[in-house]
């Protein structure tokens, strides 16, 4: 078993060989939005509510070629950013981007993960931390080294791997470092020799079937194919093993940034018995369940974790309702018209009045008026307004 300086030094390898992302860096800030990048979005989906300020200190642990931190940048005009990576050559791609899209408040280093509790100044309100923590020689190491840099009430964004989704992929990797034998750690080879076996492996292959209907559209370049096929350091995680991942943090699980596919109702809603059963099982076990029984679509988890307090508003009384600021959520595409694109890039269509009351909450980021003196004198419907937060059209502050 390779220590864990041999892992780090084989990891930098890669990718300094296929830095990672392979997005081409733009003249221009970077298109669209992710909401999971968003402070005021992110805060949002977490507590309810729109953060008290925007002026904060954000960490991009493991930033690669820095794809997430150039949106980092971009998507929080108040905030100053840290990126650190344990490749010089992709944090030499991460600065390039960086400059080339006037995204000027991000620092850089070059780091271990684990290090960055001992080398990196004081605390951070959100760290993200996208497709990082499963390459590490040791992913708990690196949770808790990164655990001491989150502020109290801030929050902390995962991305990592899951082992059902990518049983594939995991017996490709193997066949791939077999036939390479000793020249394993050559990851150009290694490409070769993944390419090689795809092209000669009958067109029936369940691993062919599963790379042409997946993944192929992104292999198709080389660095997304090395970086799933030939990397040195792969954990993927189940629910048991995640959970003891994030409880090895020290942290508060706050929730799956994808909340409707761990909803037990979408596999078995149609059979009241089973359900019944499977709210008797604490959540854990229910998202076990969940994976069990859709196995093929949990290829990663995407969640949340927060160092507490963390206050959770709850807009169900009408005086608090009425007594908030509302304004139109960060993340939205195609407003003003009644048909948009909400945060999360799904269709959404306006009913008229919710449409008006939109209309008010675009004009109110500079006045700052509450939900009852934006509509002076009207019968509102504050059921349209609770579900105009809850799918996170519009933000509210206290």
């Amino acid at each position: 078993m390779p220590d864990a300086k041999t892992v780090s030094q084989a990891v930098a390898k890669l990718y300094d060989t296929y830095p990672f992302p392979p997005e081409p860096i733009l003249d221009e800030p970077p298109p669209g939005y992710n909401w999971r990048w968003n402070w005021i979005a992110a805060y949002n989906f977490c507590t309810g509510r729109k953060p008290d300020t925007s002026k904060i200190r954000i960490l991009d642990a493991g930033c690669g070629s820095g794809v997430g931190t150039e949106y980092l940048v971009h998507l929080n005009p108040e905030a100053t950013v840290t990126g650190v990576d344990i490749s010089s050559g992709t944090l030499e791609v991460a600065q390039e981007r960086c400059r080339r899209s006037g995204a000027d408040r991000v620092m850089f280093h070059q780091m271990d993960l684990t290090a960055v509790d001992t080398h990196l100044g004081g605390e951070f309100e959100m760290i993200n931390c996208v497709g990082v923590l499963h390459h590490l020689p040791d992913p708990i190491a690196g949770i808790q080294a990164l655990a001491q840099k989150l502020a109290p009430g801030g929050i902390f964004h995962i991305f990592v791997y899951a082992e059902l989704g990518r049983w594939e992929i995991q017996l490709m990797q193997e066949a791939i470092a077999l036939l390479q034998g000793q020249q394993r750690g050559d990851y150009t080879d290694g490409v070769k020799v993944g390419r090689e076996i795809f092209a000669t492996l009958p067109e029936n292959n369940p691993l062919v079937q599963r790379e042409k209907e997946r993944w192929s559209l992104e292999n198709t370049r080389d660095q997304c194919f090395a970086d799933m096929y030939v990397h040195p350091q792969e954990v993927d995680y189940n629910i048991r093993t995640l959970f003891e991942l994030i409880d090895a943090s020290g942290l508060e699980f706050v929730g799956f940034s994808n909340p409707g596919f761990w909803q037990l109702e979408r596999l078995l809603g149609r059979a009241s018995g089973l359900m019944a059963r499977g709210e008797g099982l604490t959540e854990r076990d229910r998202y076990r369940l969940i994976e069990l029984l859709d196995p093929k679509n949990i290829t990663h988890y995407e969640f949340f974790l927060t160092k507490p307090p963390l206050p959770r508003q709850d807009w169900s009384e009408d005086r608090t309702l009425l007594a908030a600021i509302p304004e139109l959520h960060p993340c939205i595409d195609g407003w003003e018209s009644k048909c948009l694109f909400d945060y999360n890039y799904q269709i959404v269509n306006l009913s008229d009045d919710e449409f008006t009351f939109m209309q008010k909450c675009a004009e109110n980021g500079q006045t700052q008026q509450t939900i009852e003196e934006l509509c002076p004198g009207e019968v509102l419907d504050l059921g349209m307004i609770r579900h105009l937060q809850q799918r996170q059209l519009i933000v509210l502050t206290s």
